[in-house]
């Protein structure tokens, strides 16, 4: 099961109308490629997994900078984890596993903020809950990953 890296193209976001979670990053992304601001190389923070030559899982993957660590400790570089979706046919296959498992491979702490009803499953791949006010004042309920020898000290 390969993960590949998503270009960002016309062929790419007719593909992401497939899944739920089609919003406004993918509307932006859109409106970029129309007004020919968005190269065919351009960087994409989002990865998918094929099934032949229809694409059946994704995530958005984002690196965030120490300087804006709100949520491990010491401050450190981590990966941001969204939008990771499976198409309801394809579910129940370890595609979405393949995709936490690639994010895994970076070697980073990861963040996410599940979805409802996903709280197992990211329980299943490692995640640990992290309640405490000032997440649930922004409305968060993050979940997060530690690779191995990674201090898991929250704020």
């Amino acid at each position: 099961m390969a993960v590949t890296k998503l270009h960002i193209n016309f062929k790419t976001l007719e593909e992401f109308k497939k899944f739920k979670e089609y919003g406004l990053q993918e509307l932006s992304m859109l409106e970029d490629l129309e007004g020919n601001i968005i190269e065919e190389n351009s960087e994409s923070p989002f990865y998918g997994i094929y099934f032949g030559d229809k694409l059946v899982a994704r995530m958005s993957l984002y690196q965030v900078d120490s300087r804006f660590d709100r949520y491990f400790s010491p401050p450190q570089n981590y990966l941001e984890l969204w939008k990771l979706e499976v198409i309801q046919d394809y579910q129940g296959r370890g595609f979405g596993k393949a995709l936490v498992e690639y994010a895994k491979s970076f070697g980073l702490p990861i963040k996410t903020n599940p979805r409802v009803n996903s709280k197992d499953f990211w329980e299943k791949m490692g995640f640990k809950n992290v309640n405490y006010e000032m997440e649930r004042d922004r409305g968060e309920n993050p979940l997060v990953w530690y690779p191995e020898g990674v201090d898991p000290q929250v704020h």
